[in-house]
């Protein structure tokens, strides 16, 4: 072959020598890459030489032209990617071993070239090539690796979802059951958790959970979404990397009773949003829990309200709430007529009105600790209720 048809056909030419650039590349990353030594015999090795072979057939033979991959090709390096992020390892090395491989195959294609009086600018054109396509697999293992990292959080947060329901369950699952769930979530079951109601959203995208917190489980696709908190975290944050919805936290609970804890959080944040509760981007149910306690159960309240305020039921509205708040200041504080009379901003006397009133109405009632206590539930539970009437129709 003439010189001539040497420099037409470089590819040709250089074919003969592919091994020996290939057993380099071999040579270079096993003694520069930590970890790759024992790894050119299976898929990365024929990742390899099949690239060495396409930059052979494609930059020698047509520089300038784009190395495009088939999908064969591509779905190659893409699982090189995924099975870096499967053996816990980071892209640093996979992206070493292909730069590296990259510069080497350079330098036998430009000692190859100038040997065989290829033109400077075929070999500029040559480089980009080889180092286009070492970009090009560099990108397909990135997205393998972003593919397989995105899939085993798709698949824990599934599996974390699931244990939240389990213990969630009533009755609960059982002690295996859970720790059987708990390892497969890669969680540890804590002993003792604070369930969080979460304000439903018309974007139920998840957040960033390492924002909640490792120790936090999250379902917050559901309706009614919801955290479980294994440990004391700042509520603040969480509200915060929830997009400033309102949230409420139940008591810290043992992990059995987590349903109960979440039960008082929904019932916490019910009220806040109704209004019955002071509205905040955070509250804890331990902070109110005489209001959950006054509208725990609304019909054994109206029969006890019944029973122990009927003695108020023939009087007209006004004149019934006048008494009936002076009822109630005088069994919460017992005060004179005049510290009640200071309480409820009128004058001493018309306390003192109002008192024999009520003695008239209610007798001996009056005396006895057990109707005393009743009335005094009784008329709270009104106040709360008159509480949330009047706010919503402030609203």
């Amino acid at each position: 072959m003439t010189v001539t048809e040497q420099r037409n056909e470089p590819a040709g030419g250089f074919h003969p020598h592919a091994g020996i650039m290939a057993k380099a590349i071999v040579y270079e990353i096993e003694n520069l890459v930590p970890g790759y030594a024992r790894r050119l015999d299976g898929p990365f090795g024929a990742a390899l030489r099949e690239g060495v072979e396409r930059v052979i057939r494609y930059a020698l033979a047509t520089p300038g032209r784009v190395v495009v991959l088939p999908e064969r090709g591509a779905r190659m390096f893409r699982e090189l990617g995924r099975a870096e992020f499967d053996a816990g390892n980071g892209l640093d090395r996979l992206q070493s071993a292909y730069r590296l491989g990259g510069t080497v195959a350079w330098r036998h294609l430009a000692e190859f070239g100038q040997a065989r009086g290829v033109p400077a600018g075929r070999l500029s054109a040559c480089a980009d090539a080889v180092f286009g396509y070492v970009d090009q697999v560099s990108a397909l293992s990135v997205r393998g690796y972003h593919a397989a990292r995105t899939a085993s959080a798709g698949r824990l947060a599934r599996s974390r979802r699931l244990l939240l329901e389990q213990i969630l369950a009533t009755p609960p699952a059982s002690p295996r059951a859970l720790a059987s769930a708990a390892a497969q979530a890669r969680w540890t079951l804590p002993e003792r958790v604070t369930m969080v109601a979460v304000e439903a959203s018309g974007h139920p995208a998840q957040p960033d959970l390492p924002e909640l917190g490792e120790g936090t489980l999250a379902d917050l696709t559901d309706a009614r979404p919801c955290l479980l908190l294994a440990a004391e975290t700042d509520l603040t944050g969480i509200a915060r990397a929830l997009g400033g919805r309102r949230i409420a936290a139940g008591p810290s609970v043992p992990l059995r009773d987590a349903a109960s804890s979440l039960h008082w959080a929904r019932r916490t944040l019910e009220l806040v949003c109704s209004g019955a509760l002071p509205d905040a981007t955070v509250t804890r149910c331990t902070d109110h829990l005489l209001s959950l306690w006054l509208r725990a159960d609304r019909f054994l309240l109206t029969e006890l309200r019944k029973l122990s305020l009927a003695p108020l039921d023939g009087l007209t509205g006004k004149r019934r709430a006048a008494l009936g708040g002076t009822l109630l200041a005088w069994l919460e504080s017992r005060g004179s007529a005049v510290e009640l009379a200071e309480r409820l901003q009128v004058h001493p006397q018309t306390v003192r009105y109002r008192l024999r009133q009520l003695e008239e109405l209610f007798g001996r009632r009056l005396h006895d600790p057990d109707e005393r206590l009743a009335m005094e539930i009784a008329l709270r539970a009104e106040r709360e209720t008159t509480a949330t009437k009047v706010t919503e129709v402030d609203e």
